[in-house]
């Protein structure tokens, strides 16, 4: 039996996750693995002077961040077709609900993972999610998007208007992820989000978005003896071993690409460059191997003069590719 260790985000204010894009129309749906860790990082850089920042996010992995409601914590389904069956129907009748479900409640994620065909009422489909028996719908979180202006500092041009997309959630609801810190690590880790939760993540935080309150929880988690698979709850990009034979067996996986800008330096000169972009393996993806995968962290600094923008010195801008996985069993029904 394994105890997994959650990190509660509680009591969030809207947040709004850009798309890495100049649009703030829509936000991201996801608030992914690299986003928290490098928010953590960036956190660390800025009590200790920015050293050991590699080291730090060797040390430990985080997964994505997944929505909970009062005592239901919703884990990512495994990519490609679900063994979920809904009582008294046909399969065509609820294929097209089934291929929207994109969280499954833990207790019916665990039979996913042994390898079970889970029978269903049709009403723990609830568009995204798949609720525990008896439930009869969930309220995560409504996106509003909003009219607002920017106003020009120096004056001279007129106010441009444009849209903002906000996710507002339930008093009971918000988001969580998952680590394997243990120790002295685990502990600062929670003291980071402690203060990330006051600073805020996403956009607009100065004027309160984003902010939560931490709160620290366990799962119990019995992995199949039979394990045949691993699901990736964390965006992961392999090493270079791992990478040469990571493939050689079946697998079900997305590939995202991740980049943006720079807008964690402490160097207000370097927020409006772009980093490097990578692609990752994307969450849910399910790779058949009985072996742990490890991830790298990366390097994504851009080419940059250093004597230009008065002398501002480019630094390492690192991105956590580290995997966070879970044992499962997988019919190769892809």
């Amino acid at each position: 039996m394994t105890e997994l260790t959650l990190i509660k985000l509680c009591r969030l204010s809207p947040l709004h996750i850009g798309t890495g894009r100049d649009n703030f129309d829509t936000a991201a749906s996801e608030l992914h693995s690299d986003t928290l860790t490098a928010a953590l990082a960036a956190l660390k850089a800025t009590r200790e002077g920015g050293r050991e920042i590699e080291q730090f996010m060797q040390s430990f992995a985080l997964s994505s961040a997944f929505p909970f409601w009062k005592g239901h914590y919703f884990m990512p389904v495994p990519q490609g077709r679900i063994a979920v069956s809904v009582k008294g129907q046909q399969e065509h009748q609820y294929r097209k609900k089934l291929k929207k479900v994109r969280f499954a409640d833990f207790e019916v994620w665990k039979q996913l993972a042994q390898g079970q065909t889970v029978e269903v009422d049709e009403k723990q489909l609830h568009g995204a999610y798949l609720l525990p028996q008896g439930s009869e719908g969930v309220t995560v979180s409504a996106t509003q998007v909003m009219q607002r202006v920017s106003v020009p500092r120096e004056g001279g041009d007129d106010p441009d208007p444009f849209f903002f997309e906000w996710r507002y959630f339930d008093p009971q609801a918000g988001l969580y992820c998952l680590t394997d810190a243990q120790g002295d690590t685990l502990r600062e880790v929670i003291s980071l989000f402690e203060e990330l939760g006051q600073m805020g993540i996403g956009s607009d935080k100065n004027v309160g978005g984003g902010h939560f309150e931490v709160e620290q929880a366990t799962l119990s988690y019995n992995a199949p003896v039979q394990a045949n698979a691993q699901e990736l709850l964390s965006l992961y990009i392999p090493t270079r071993e791992e990478h040469a034979h990571l493939l050689d067996a079946p697998a079900t996986y997305t590939l995202v690409q991740r980049g943006g800008f720079i807008a964690g330096s402490s160097d207000d000169r370097l927020r409006h460059l772009r980093k490097k972009t990578v692609y990752a393996f994307g969450v849910g993806s399910v790779f058949h191997t009985s072996q742990s995968l490890k991830g790298a962290v990366v390097d994504l600094q851009p080419a940059w003069n250093n004597d230009a923008d008065g002398g501002a010195q480019m630094h390492p801008v690192w991105r956590s590719g580290r995997a966070f996985t879970l044992p499962i069993i997988s019919t190769h029904d892809v």
